[in-house]
């Protein structure tokens, strides 16, 4: 596709999400690329930067900024945003990329798939939205139940798929070779399947898979997060709000230890937005890939080829 086109192609992809969002009575806003605070993720390492002896990182998301508006009762938001991810480059990544992120207060996982169902329905031209749990998933293309499996399980599981484990898998402790062997399977084993007919929502994840999400007060198993394939790509992830500063704050702590375990460096906490968490509504939030979606419109398999400049050409 020339430049043209492709530009428009873009343009009017986000001129659709747009409307969808306001039109729901989302307000856009814009919040800070360059931070003192992010949220720790165990495999997701922020670009530093250092200004008259501070250090400051890029955005790897918008989240953090997001959810303090989201404590003054901004009410329900998105943006479009330019984030950064170091050392994260392939067909679907790239270390700049752009993020479309929202939040909605008294949202729901059902009331946030009827959004999902038609923001993929005006940009993608799908119909429906398949709406699939972990067990299910897992059972039906891994033949092992997440929910209840041990390591020993998982691992057996893996060796039947020829899953790719790492070498230095042994080295971590269980909890976090547990993890980073369901992660392997979904990506390698699951995820190819996902998505063909119909776009899937992968829904009740295990409970260790929580980030950021609440519990399941009904099955304290089950985390209610969530991810959006199309085409057997993860387009989206987010979760219904887990909005207990404590809680949030513990999770962030196990995080800096499972990537201090990886060799990786220890990042700061949040401590502003944790000061105003429990001041945050109940409710979901969501982040969507925008260049794969616009990969996906276009029927190519690279990001690349969404856009014109990547971080091989500037």
């Amino acid at each position: 596709m020339s430049i043209r086109p492709l530009l428009h192609r873009r343009a009017a992809i986000r001129s659709s999400l747009r409307h969808q969002l306001e039109s729901r009575s989302f307000i856009e806003v814009d919040t800070p690329v360059v931070a003192s605070e992010l949220l720790p993720e165990i495999y997701i390492d922020p670009m530093k930067l250092t200004h008259q002896n501070k250090t400051k990182y890029l955005q790897t998301s918008p989240e953090p900024q997001m959810k303090r508006l989201l404590a003054e009762d901004s009410g329900p938001i998105f943006q479009f945003a330019q984030c950064f991810r170091s050392d994260e480059r392939g067909p679907l990544h790239d270390t700049e990329f752009t993020m479309l992120e929202w939040y909605e207060p008294g949202a729901n996982l059902s009331s946030t798939a009827e959004v999902i169902e038609s923001l993929l329905h005006d940009s993608l031209h799908t119909k429906g939205l398949e709406r699939l749990s972990c067990r299910d998933a897992f059972i039906q293309h891994a033949n092992v139940d997440p929910i209840t499996a041990s390591l020993s399980v998982l691992l057996q599981a893996s060796a039947s798929h020829s899953a790719r484990l790492p070498s230095s898998l042994s080295t971590l402790p269980e909890e976090q070779q547990w993890s980073l062997v369901f992660e392997v399977l979904l990506s390698d084993v699951v995820s190819p399947q996902l998505g063909i007919s119909q776009p899937t929502m992968l829904e009740a994840w295990p409970a260790s898979e929580s980030a950021f999400a609440q519990l399941d007060p009904l099955n304290k198993q089950i985390s209610l997060r969530f991810e959006v394939f199309v085409a057997g790509v993860e387009l989206m992830n987010g979760w219904q709000e887990e909005i207990c500063s404590a809680t949030i704050r513990q999770r962030l702590q196990k995080t800096n230890s499972a990537r201090r375990s990886l060799g990786k460096p220890v990042l700061p906490l949040p401590d502003r937005l944790l000061s105003v968490h429990d001041n945050m509504p109940q409710g979901v939030g969501v982040a969507l890939g925008f260049d794969r979606l616009v990969m996906l419109a276009i029927e190519s398999d690279s990001i690349d080829t969404a856009r014109y400049f990547n971080s091989d050409n500037v």
